[in-house]
């Protein structure tokens, strides 16, 4: 992964009440859906039903979630809260840190209920989950933005990847523990991405051109958080598309319906050329 670019990016002012707005939602909504890993009947767990591909997937997606602490030390690296910051600085990213607390939480979740998973399906003991999660887990993570919109705009397409994902996921595994956490991890990831979709909206109701222009920046390298990071991701990604039927650029769909709720704010020839664009990035490679 690429390093942040320096100087870190600064919220702006008019963010401010899109992330309070949204951050708000999101704690709602998590508050009225929550769930715990002892609401998991772990022996009901079928080891039986799992694949050999499910437990390479099981495996990786466990690397994903519980690389949350690289994760949220770059967010509060990148927009951070002390040190030589000023008054108007601390206020812009404090309130993106309330959402950053919950949003860790929910990771925090899957990670533990995916490694719980690991032992009950008997994919793995526990010295060599820890072993292999430390491995990962302690490469530093980064994403080389200079404006917090590019940040935004790539976490609300990995966000909605990662949905997809356990969505698509669901509908073809069959042991049933599984099949569980998948739905609980999908709907906190939808969650997520409500929260970026948000602040999408509101960058594209009040400059759409200078949003597009960001957009076709972060797509153009788009990569999912492990790419370059976890041993053999592509042999992964490749299981992932044959048992799953996934494939991240489905995300990209999401980006584009929300520019076309807001094409009326837009130059229709801005909008075109967007749309072309995201479909020849689709086709490569």
């Amino acid at each position: 992964m690429p390093t942040l670019k320096a100087p870190a990016p600064e919220i702006a002012d008019s963010q401010i009440a899109a992330i309070r707005r949204s951050t708000a939602v999101v704690n709602k909504r998590t508050s009225e859906s929550g769930w715990s890993l002892s609401d998991i009947d772990w022996s009901a767990t079928r080891a039986a039903d799992l694949t050999d591909d499910d437990h390479s997937i099981v495996r990786f997606i466990t690397y994903v979630e519980d690389h949350i602490p690289a994760f949220l030390s770059f967010n509060l690296t990148a927009f951070p809260t002390t040190g030589d910051i000023s008054v108007s600085t601390y206020h812009r990213n404090r309130e993106y840190a309330r959402f950053l607390f919950a949003w860790a939480n929910d990771e925090e979740k899957h990670a533990s209920a995916l490694s719980h998973y690991q032992l009950a399906a008997s994919i793995a003991d526990e010295q060599t989950l820890n072993e292999d999660l430390a491995e990962v887990g302690r490469k530093p993570f980064a994403i080389q933005y200079e404006d917090p919109l590019e940040a935004f705009l790539y976490l609300l397409l990995q966000e909605k990847a990662t949905q997809l994902f356990y969505r698509n996921y669901r509908q073809v595994v069959k042991e049933p523990v599984l099949r569980q956490l998948l739905h609980l991890m999908s709907r906190d990831e939808a969650r997520h991405f409500g929260f970026y979709s948000r602040l999408v909206e509101e960058s594209l109701e009040r400059d759409g051109a200078h949003t597009l222009d960001r957009a076709r920046e972060v797509l153009a390298d788009f990569r999912m958080p492990l790419d370059g990071m976890y041993p053999g991701y592509w042999r992964t990604a490749l299981k992932v598309v044959d048992r799953v039927g996934h494939d991240h650029t489905e995300a990209y769909f999401a980006l584009e319906k929300l520019v076309r709720r807001f094409a009326h704010s837009l130059d229709a020839r801005d909008v075109d050329e967007f749309r072309t664009f995201l479909r020849t990035i689709q086709r490569m490679p």
